[in-house]
């Protein structure tokens, strides 16, 4: 019942944001701010499903370009971890995003980024074109190393993507993590907690192609201590 009610009040609100920041994006296609209006937005629907979202990112941290690695776990994103988008953010998606209704012609016109994932021989310049970018614009981008939604499966194994984007551009990697939201159900009104928070910066200058797995290696142990952590302050907030 709960998740009908959900389904006939709260979708037409979803698409209807999707409406408003394709209008906001049209007013300025392409604009660097884009993506960050528009992820502020979609994290304001939170509450209509039951969560209480903490977001503990300092909007400075793209004050220069970086890039900010996620986790991916289910599409409670779209509202929980987006509240962690920063000024200047874009994120790399798959082409086949922009044949989703509504959502698709958004995340295109907000300035996101869209490659063929399943051209490997384009990999190398698909990276270049990215770093090219980020200094050129002063663009952040945004990565979800895992390459696909987690599903509970607790933080999966990295592809080298992010890692090799950074090093090409010699820029810092951010991670920010969302705690587990696996448990949560849109069937249910209380979900209770999520936190979604910032790690220290990773360097990479001076760093070459050889440090990739080094690199990846570190940023998947200190975010799985991180959701860790958070999973444990969320257990304990939604006792009270």
């Amino acid at each position: 019942m709960i998740a009908l009610f959900r389904l006939i009040f709260v979708l037409p609100l979803f698409v209807l944001a999707c409406i408003i920041g394709s209008l906001v994006s049209l007013a300025r296609p392409f604009h660097r701010n884009n993506t960050f209006s528009v992820s502020q937005l979609f994290a304001k629907l939170s509450p209509l499903i039951g969560i209480t979202l903490i977001v503990r990112v300092d909007k400075s941290i793209t004050d220069t370009p970086k890039v900010i690695i996620g986790n991916h776990q289910s599409n409670y994103d779209v509202v929980t971890i987006s509240g962690g988008v920063t000024p200047g953010v874009v994120s790399v998606g798959k082409k086949s995003l922009k044949w989703v209704p509504f959502f698709g012609q958004l995340y295109w016109l907000s300035g996101n980024i869209l490659i063929d994932r399943d051209n490997k021989t384009r990999a190398a310049g698909t990276i270049n074109q990215l770093a090219d970018k980020m200094a050129a614009n002063n663009l952040s981008i945004w990565m979800f190393p895992e390459g696909t939604r987690s599903r509970g499966r607790g933080l999966l194994p990295f592809k080298m993507g992010a890692f090799h984007t950074a090093i090409q551009a010699q820029v810092q990697i951010i991670p920010i993590v969302l705690s587990s939201t696996d448990n949560f159900s849109i069937n249910r009104w209380n979900n209770g907690h999520a936190i979604v928070e910032s790690l220290e910066p990773i360097e990479t200058l001076g760093c070459d192609k050889t440090k990739v797995r080094e690199l990846a290696k570190l940023a998947h142990s200190r975010m799985a201590a991180k959701i860790a952590d958070l999973d444990a302050e969320v257990a304990v907030m939604n006792k009270k």
